[in-house]
């Protein structure tokens, strides 16, 4: 058990029978009375998030996950398939714990799935992945004192935006953190 003041970002607690993941915390002394601890946390399971207050005294359960390193197989209809780099079985993973990495992945990328127990809760991406541009206009010359930027879809589906010089079949180092091109790789 914690008690609420410990909270942090990325504290994993348990609470109203679900994993919650704390956001954001803060601390409210008010002039007369207790302390307030005003939270934000993520469901890790389902992905919503909820605003909550808690008096200072109030415990929490926290609970022990684990990042075990796995490799992106392939995406079976909606869901995606991971294989355990030690064990080497293979689990199906849903969208929802996915999130905004999947527009990341491609096939055999090893990342690091956050469990508990056996049960996945999160897919995390290395900061930096290099993804190949299969679509993006042509740079018009001369157009680069601005220092502009195009559009640019990568072999993962997602679009970043990229400097007019880049061209199709190029290889780019992008940012899964922001989603930003950070140079040519």
């Amino acid at each position: 058990m914690i008690s609420v003041t410990d909270l942090r970002n990325g504290t994993k607690v348990e609470m109203d029978g679900g994993l919650w993941e704390c956001l954001d915390y803060s601390h409210l002394k008010m002039g007369r009375g207790g302390a307030k601890v005003v939270t934000k946390f993520r469901n890790m399971e389902t992905g919503s998030i909820v605003d909550r207050t808690f008096n200072s005294t109030e415990k929490l359960q926290d609970i022990y996950v684990e990042g075990k390193p796995m490799q992106y197989l392939y995406k079976d209809g909606q869901d995606y398939m991971f294989m355990d780099m030690e064990t080497f079985e293979q689990i199906h993973l849903s969208p929802v714990l996915a999130g905004d990495a999947a527009k990341f992945m491609k096939e055999n990328m090893e990342m690091e799935v956050t469990m508990y127990g056996e049960k996945p809760l999160k897919i995390t991406l290395p900061n930096q992945v290099i993804l190949q541009i299969v679509e993006t206009d042509p740079g018009i010359r001369g157009d680069t004192v601005s220092g502009g930027t195009k559009p640019a879809k990568l072999e993962s589906g997602a679009t970043v935006q990229v400097p007019l010089f880049v061209e199709n079949g190029t290889s780019v180092k992008v940012d899964t953190r922001t989603g930003e091109y950070l140079s040519r790789a």
